[in-house]
């Protein structure tokens, strides 16, 4: 079990708790971001996606997700259990990137074999998620900045979970580097079977701190369980475990 520390808030001199290996904490009395180790306040951007959903409601995105698409038993939302609803703000770093690789490699698909050269030019708002040992989806969290807004703590639910951040700025940046140059070395592997060299130009314009709402659903269906997680700010399903129909061809 992790033991919870304590540091008064600069701000308003309310206790701000935190866990070891966290960085950077936030007042639930007053808001006021702190760097734990300083003492100083946080000087970044830090903002928040606003959570739409109560213990009840959220319940409707669950059903529905439940009833939708041919892979799932036809009598899922009928027979399913939800067993737990949690809500979490999770924290995100969130950069703007032009990234730009060019490569050489080898197409062997064919014969003879080609030398082929090519370009990836992208833009992205990149997520890397500030907790060093939680396992989440970020690839697959389509996450809905053009609704963020300042970080208010008198937003956050009383029933809801704040997480702190255990990874400071210039950390997230590099691994949002290596993160892209792993993806766009994937995307060349798309279009050649062995690459000769690849240069990667990453530009980060824009570094934002932001907390956003994500519901950790665990439901029962025949005895199995099994977890959803869905977006609190648009009700849209980031990642679930769907039980097996039992239809195959083998």
């Amino acid at each position: 079990m992790s033991i919870v520390q304590e540091i008064m808030c600069s701000h308003c001199g309310a206790p701000i708790s935190f866990e070891p290996g966290e960085i950077i904490a936030t007042c639930k009395y007053c808001g006021y971001t702190v760097v734990i180790e300083t003492g100083k306040a946080f000087t970044f951007e830090h903002s928040m996606l606003q959570n739409k959903y109560d213990l009840t409601k959220i319940e409707e995105p669950i059903r529905n997700w439940m009833r939708a698409g041919f892979l799932k038993p036809s009598d899922l939302a009928r027979k399913s259990k939800i067993t737990e609803k949690t809500l979490i703000y999770l924290p995100f770093w969130v950069m703007s990137v032009e990234a730009e690789s060019v490569y050489k490699g080898i197409f062997e698909r064919i014969t003879p074999p080609v030398v082929k050269e090519g370009k990836i030019e992208k833009k992205y708002d990149w997520l890397v998620l500030a907790r060093k040992a939680t396992k989440f989806p970020t690839r697959e969290y389509d996450v809905p900045l053009t609704g963020k807004v300042a970080y208010d703590f008198r937003k956050i639910e009383a029933f809801a979970k704040v997480l702190n951040s255990e990874i400071e700025k210039n950390e997230a940046v590099e691994l949002a580097k290596q993160q892209i140059e792993e993806h766009h070395r994937f995307l060349a592997q798309q279009d050649v079977d062995r690459i000769i060299e690849m240069k990667n130009e990453i530009k980060i314009d824009q570094t934002v701190y932001l907390h956003a709402p994500v519901w950790f659903v665990k439901y029962e269906y025949k005895g199995k369980a099994y977890q959803l997680l869905i977006d609190g700010s648009t009700g849209m399903v980031i990642k679930g475990d769907i039980p097996s129909t039992g239809f195959g061809i083998f």
